[in-house]
């Protein structure tokens, strides 16, 4: 669980002495700001009371003035990281965590939601909490549709228990994560390959590519989920000059599920099946209540 209090420093002759184990200035950077730290080989090992990193199965760092994890690309067995109320910004270290279940990141400075992209492939995330940061932002359900929608295996995201009807409504209403957030290099005064610019052109060219559904081939795979064909006379509201916002944003989403829906087997498919037929049903029965 998150902790409420720091975990205790690690048993050396004083506390300048821990302290100095613990946490250091970034290397190189003398004139970095107060109290930015990087979290150190001896410190996980002296929180964690192992002896190698390979060996380090939890990690408690809790309210430790931390802005650099780098480390956590050297824990290929860790389990549970608790790193809330420090100052992190960058979550890529954790993508090599291929064994982290549970993940405790609140009161920290992610700015973006494009940050979970590091944490898409991590097989086995079941807890995260990343609440009061800045990534949350003023749309508190937008920002859980979207955590759900790249972290589909969680089962619980801020200490609130994540519901199957959740997930169901987070692959339409969740945005889509494809690209890591651009990070800008001090050093050289530039942007990574993956810049801000080039993500967006990827993501318009492929909505445009997504549009791209024949008629066939929309009501094929339509028919295959039980759903109604969509008529030729209609199917010109599927292109991006002729929809408004809204609508464009929702035909995006449901080409990228058709999309999706070759790359799943028949279980799969049978999972889908049954949750669109679920709210075909529902609203089928609104819409003939309302017609009464």
């Amino acid at each position: 669980m998150d902790a409420t209090a720091p975990a205790p420093g690690p048993a050396l002759g004083n506390a300048a002495d821990a302290a100095e184990a613990a946490l250091v200035t970034p290397p190189g950077k003398p004139d970095a700001p107060a109290g930015t730290m990087k979290l150190t080989r001896k410190a996980v090992l002296s929180r964690a009371k192992a002896t190698e990193l390979g060996s380090v199965r939890k990690l408690n760092c809790w309210g430790s003035h931390l802005t650099d994890i780098s480390i956590c690309r050297e824990l290929p067995n860790i389990e549970v990281i608790t790193f809330s109320v420090n100052y992190i910004s960058d979550l890529a270290p954790m993508s090599q965590c291929q064994h982290l279940t549970e993940l405790y990141l609140r009161k920290n400075r992610i700015a973006s939601l494009t940050e979970l992209f590091h944490l898409k492939k991590l097989p086995h995330l079941r807890i995260f909490w990343l609440s009061e940061n800045p990534c949350c932002g003023p749309d508190p359900h937008r920002y859980r549709m979207t955590v759900l929608r790249n972290l589909p295996s969680l089962q619980k995201l801020d200490n609130q228990l994540v519901t199957e009807e959740e997930l169901s409504r987070a692959l339409l209403e969740g945005e889509e994560i494809t690209a890591p957030a651009a990070k800008f290099d001090l050093d050289n005064g530039c942007q990574n390959v993956t810049s801000e610019s080039s993500a967006t052109d990827f993501t318009a060219e492929s909505e445009n590519e997504l549009m791209s559904f024949s008629l066939e081939e929309t009501n094929k795979i339509r028919q295959q989920l039980g759903m109604k064909p969509v008529p030729r006379d209609k199917f010109s509201s599927f292109l991006p000059r002729e929809v408004d916002g809204n609508r464009k944003n929702r035909n995006n989403i449901l080409n990228a599920i058709l999309l999706l829906l070759e790359e799943l087997d028949s279980e799969g498919l049978e999972v889908v099946h049954q949750t669109s037929g679920n709210k075909l049903q529902a609203l089928q029965r609104k819409e003939l209540h309302e017609e009464r």
